[in-house]
């Protein structure tokens, strides 16, 4: 065979290739770049809301009388040690427990007050919810450096007839102040161990996962 001919059989290989493959991936829809491996953190984040049911422990530096455990009431208050009904829900630890200090500075002097939950619910838009073909769809408290494998395992991974890699992940964008929807490969995840397709959740993200249709 002539060698311009062979060159030319080449080259058209090639632009068909490069065609078939952006179709690929231009179908999937956009990703999200794969998480980086740190270790999710027990508690919430810095920036957690406080929600209902929520459960607090409040420290007072050198006056542990003032403290409490306290569980966050369903109309979003909690009472401590000379505070009455002060509202939690909405606010993060920080947040109330500026709010501690100004009430108590009316009873002692400079008070160091510091708030840590120590079991969390959190609000409707701190939750991460996995729903469709899963094993028990959830609603999951975010947690500081979640994942979308460590949402997986929490649902129990996906059920028999899941198709994975045509998930999608859906996250409200703040700057636009829409929807923004992703595509996630649960399929390579899950069954291959592929840690690229890993990626870091955000409160509020919703993971939705269909059936295959075989």
């Amino acid at each position: 065979m002539p060698i311009d001919r062979v060159t030319r059989l080449l080259a058209g290989s090639a632009v068909i290739s490069l065609v078939l493959s952006g179709c690929a991936a231009g179908s999937s829809g956009p990703q999200l770049p794969p998480a980086s491996f740190v270790a999710m953190q027990e508690g919430p984040g810095e920036e957690y809301v406080i929600g209902p049911l929520d459960e607090l422990t409040i420290f007072v530096w050198r006056n542990p009388e003032l403290g409490a455990k306290v569980q966050v009431r369903p109309d979003g208050r909690i009472t401590t040690p000379l505070i009455t009904d002060m509202p939690a829900v909405g606010k993060t630890p920080k947040m109330l427990a500026d709010d501690i200090t100004l009430q108590l500075s009316q009873y002692i002097q400079d008070p160091l007050v510091s708030v840590i939950v120590n079991k969390f619910a959190g609000t409707f838009s701190q939750q991460v919810r996995v729903v469709g073909a899963t094993e028990k769809p959830a609603s999951l408290p975010y947690r500081a450096n979640m994942t979308l494998l460590d949402a997986m395992i929490a649902v129990g991974g996906l059920s028999e007839y899941a198709s994975g890699n045509r998930a999608k992940l859906i996250r409200f964008d703040k700057e636009s102040g829409k929807q923004k929807e992703f595509a996630v490969r649960l399929g390579d995840l899950l069954k291959k161990g592929d840690s690229s397709a890993n990626v870091m959740l955000m409160p509020g993200d919703v993971i939705i996962i269909p059936e295959s249709a075989f």
